[in-house]
């Protein structure tokens, strides 16, 4: 018997390999069993090594398009990636919640590309606590906190600060002495999230994938704190699917 699935929208770029962007956003969302929808900030030519060229959408087109999707589909969840400016983020996401605040944003700052390619060039850091009003989750990596807040050099630190705007999952597969561990930060409480698995593979669009999972799992209806624990589970499995620096969703 069939039911109807939870929508989960992605806005993000297009990466032709699959192994970052929309098309993994979307296979994510299917296999946690939501249906997953796509509007894109970005047409980019890239492979699971290498960055090569990247066209903008301009903002108008882009909330063109979401206005589509909103309009016409109860969506439950939205993940935000690549953009190429705080301000791109605050109107979209000002935008979501002015339509429904009930939605669920999750924004996952990707300043860099994994082959290094800078999409944020010089963060605008007062408009970055202007936005975080409408989001409801971002999921920094060791490296993206250190440029998203000034200060001290302590990424957690850095992350509790943060979470006083907002709830932070700080993601710990870059930290030097903590691989793995991530930390769910609300109003600088944190909660351990240690890995459950030991042997893994690097993966290129990994932190896409986590953060697409997280959104189909509060697109569920989950708790913050269980979804992010599933769509850490999940890219755990995501990780250990190939050697390779694509991975497969079929798990």
């Amino acid at each position: 018997m069939s039911t109807i699935r939870p929508i989960v929208l992605s806005i993000a770029g297009f990466d032709p390999s699959g192994g970052a962007g929309v098309l993994a956003d979307c296979k994510t969302f299917e296999s946690l069993k939501t249906y997953g929808l796509a509007v894109l900030t970005a047409n980019t030519l890239q492979t699971a090594d290498r960055f090569i060229t990247i066209t903008w959408q301009n903002l108008e087109s882009v909330e063109t398009s979401l206005s589509c999707m909103l309009n016409s589909y109860e969506i439950k969840a939205i993940k935000i990636g690549i953009t190429p400016s705080y301000d791109y983020v605050y109107s979209l996401a000002k935008h979501i919640k002015k339509v429904d605040p009930n939605i669920k944003i999750v924004w996952d700052p990707v300043l860099k590309s994994t082959t290094n390619f800078a999409f944020v060039a010089s963060p605008s850091h007062y408009t970055l606590y202007e936005l975080l009003e409408y989001i409801d989750l971002i999921t920094p990596n060791i490296n993206e906190i250190q440029a998203l807040v000034r200060g001290c050099n302590d990424p957690i630190e850095k992350a509790k600060a943060l979470s006083l705007y907002t709830t932070v999952l700080l993601k710990g597969g870059h930290h030097q002495t903590a691989l793995g561990l991530d930390y769910l930060i609300e109003n600088q409480n944190i909660v351990y999230l240690p890995p459950t698995v030991h042997k893994v593979y690097e993966k290129h669009g990994s932190g896409c994938v986590l953060s697409a999972a997280i959104s189909a799992e509060l697109a569920k209806g989950l708790s913050m704190k269980q979804a992010c624990y599933n769509g850490k589970l999940y890219v755990e499995k995501f990780l250990q699917s190939t050697p390779s620096l694509l991975g497969y969703h079929d798990i």
